[in-house]
């Protein structure tokens, strides 16, 4: 009997056990030894891990939201993802395709680098002073999909126009222009070439909170209107909330939750996105003193032991258990993942399971 069960689509993204491993300390200088015959001696460098085993998929037209505090390994991701930075271990898939393993360097001229772009946190700092509006959305084009100078005026005047940017602005340097003129600029810069992932770091961080729901406005417009993904990297849970398809928590380098926005924000399950939901500010009477507030150091991320949660120390629910077993994500519900021992799976999934 032939299998009749319908092929799974292939994500756009598919991140397989992805490392990233910085080594850290370096020799001396007051020894006098070769390095090699130093660095023999003392044995193997110590080092940070900065993403460790991380795994998650983005879908054709998903928009994912990526949350955790400052240092628990965001940026150095999206660094991976847009290949600034070369993995220690692991498997980046775009579209079933590897790239992952291709030299960071040599990634520019590669023809999968318009398929991945990023629209950066602060655009005044990531818009070159020099260039005019025109030549910083011009600019992706020439470099990697070069094109007639009638037909490049014509391709920017038209991302202008998606962008809600004014043609008359095209002319201007960065500095005579508003925050959120700035920011139509670099989203204008970073679709230019077409791109299947845009990666979204922080895009409103820098703008006035009425500019911040223009661009948010704009951005679900082009997503739809594009067809694109999104990883959204960003601290505002509510923005995250409202934006994101599927949200993935992360702690120390490590995924510690991950699944559909609505399911993680209504009922998180494990301590720490318990904490950062708490956070969220409220309106309705006793909200503050439902705060949950961390005590303790964060664990070191330079070799940490594999047998012990990465959230013990701060976390107030840990037992005994927390510091003999890393716990790793299991299904708490429906395409929702958590990794603590004390999370418990929804009644029906159980069911399913069993």
């Amino acid at each position: 009997m032939t299998d009749q069960t319908p092929p799974k689509e292939t994500p756009l993204l598919d991140v397989t056990a992805l490392y990233k491993l910085f080594a850290v300390g370096k020799p001396a200088a007051r020894f006098k030894r070769p390095v090699k015959e130093w660095l023999q001696a003392a044995g193997p460098s110590p080092k940070l891990h900065a993403v460790d085993n991380v795994n998650f998929t983005i879908a054709r037209g998903e928009t994912m939201g990526l949350v955790g505090e400052s240092g628990c390994g965001k940026s150095t991701l999206v660094r991976l993802l847009t290949r600034l930075l070369d993995p220690t271990d692991g498997s980046i898939r775009l579209n079933g395709e590897e790239i992952g393993q291709m030299p960071a360097k040599g990634f520019g001229s590669s023809p999968y680098r318009p398929r991945v772009q990023m629209v950066f946190q602060d655009a005044t700092d990531s818009l070159n002073p020099r260039y005019t509006a025109f030549d910083a959305i011009a600019d992706p084009i020439n470099r990697l999909k070069p094109m007639p100078s009638a037909d490049l005026a014509k391709r920017v005047a038209e991302l202008a126009d998606l962008c809600g940017l004014p043609q008359a602005l095209l002319s201007r340097f960065p500095h005579q222009l508003s925050g959120g003129q700035k920011a139509r600029v670099g989203i204008a810069r970073a679709i230019a070439v077409d791109p299947e992932l845009l990666i979204l770091d922080e895009p409103t961080a820098a703008l006035d909170v009425s500019v911040q729901v223009v661009i948010l406005q704009l951005l679900d417009d082009l997503k739809q209107r594009l067809g694109m993904s999104y990883l959204f990297v960003s601290h505002d849970l509510n923005v995250v909330r409202l934006l994101c398809d599927r949200v993935m928590v992360m702690y120390l380098g490590k995924i510690v939750e991950i699944g559909p926005a609505d399911s993680v924000f209504r009922n998180p399950r494990h301590p720490y996105t318990q904490a950062l939901l708490s956070a969220i500010p409220h309106f309705e009477p006793g909200a503050a003193s439902a705060r949950i507030r961390l005590g303790g150091e964060p664990r070191s991320p330079i070799d940490p032991s594999p047998n012990v949660c990465r959230f013990m120390g701060r976390c107030p629910k840990s037992i005994a258990q927390c510091e003999t077993a890393m716990p790793h994500l299991r299904p708490m519900a429906p395409g929702h993942e958590a990794s603590c021992h004390l999370a418990e799976p929804d009644a029906d999934l159980v069911k399913v399971i069993a």
